[in-house]
């Protein structure tokens, strides 16, 4: 039996390609032979790494969207069927915590800011819910099989201090992974799978400033959570491109409603 780890000949959608992890994940995919279509905001940083992956020898091409707009979503999707005829994966990266939703030691738990909560679940939760709304429908059309994957959190795992509404948005992207893939199955069979990957700590432009000081050197919270990692370190983004290429390709075929956890060691390590 031949274990089939290629992308070649797929065409992978990225929301979130204009991040800090979305970087490593369209230039992994590129890699790993598949055209890859970078979403985001940022039409500048887009058009940038689609263009920095087409002179290494990639196919990309940029798509300038908000996850939280739907007809964003679907003048994007057209574009790629325009372009490629077919979608066969999608990665839902886009997300993301904003300062407003940070909930301080001092804060009065119970004048919390509501309407910042509410923007946080919206962009991680409904900008997953949305895109897999849309393009999942044109991975649906294909006659191939597809894959979807979302990312989930190590904040699903362990009550985290601070970030309250991307913790409730990143549990609700774990149960929604969990049915989603169910609903695929009972309706396509094995043709389209749904799984997320459960990243640990990367410096993000969202976690930067909690993470570390203005110096680089680390914040109180920088400091606990190496050490309550094994592996003492912070992840680097391409550390999370192996488990998402796998998630991708036709080699993780019975793996569906699943959770691979790349986080050094985090969730499973008692601090003692």
């Amino acid at each position: 039996m031949k274990i089939d780890f290629t992308l070649k000949g797929k065409v992978i959608v990225v929301t979130g390609g204009t991040g800090v992890l979305g970087e490593a994940f369209v230039n992994g995919i590129a890699e790993a032979g598949a055209a890859v279509c970078i979403l985001g905001r940022n039409k500048e940083k887009a058009t940038e790494r689609a263009d920095f992956i087409k002179e290494n020898g990639g196919e990309a091409i940029a798509l300038i969207a908000d996850v939280t707009n739907e007809a964003d979503l679907i003048q994007a999707r057209d574009l790629v069927l325009a372009k490629y005829g077919k979608i066969d994966g999608l990665v839902n990266a886009a997300g993301g915590n904003m300062p407003d939703a940070v909930v301080q030691p001092d804060q009065d738990i119970f004048k919390l800011n509501m309407d910042a909560l509410q923007q946080v679940v919206n962009l991680n939760l409904f900008g997953t819910l949305l895109p897999t709304q849309v393009f999942g429908e044109a991975i649906k059309n294909n006659p191939e099989s597809g894959s979807i994957v979302n990312i989930s959190s190590v904040a699903t795992e362990q009550a985290l201090t601070k970030v309250l509404g991307y913790s409730l948005a990143k549990s609700a992207i774990d149960s929604y992974t969990k049915w989603f893939a169910v609903e695929l199955s009972r309706r396509f069979g094995d043709k389209i799978r749904m799984n997320s990957i459960v990243p640990g700590f990367f410096l993000t432009e969202q976690n930067k400033s909690l993470l570390t000081n203005p110096d680089g050197s680390l914040t109180e919270r920088g400091n606990l959570i190496i050490q309550n990692s094994p592996f003492k370190r912070f992840g680097n983004p391409e550390e999370l491109v192996g488990g998402l290429i796998w998630l991708l390709s036709d080699a993780s075929k019975f793996a569906t409603g699943s959770k691979v956890t790349l986080d050094g060691g985090f969730t499973i390590f008692s601090g003692v």
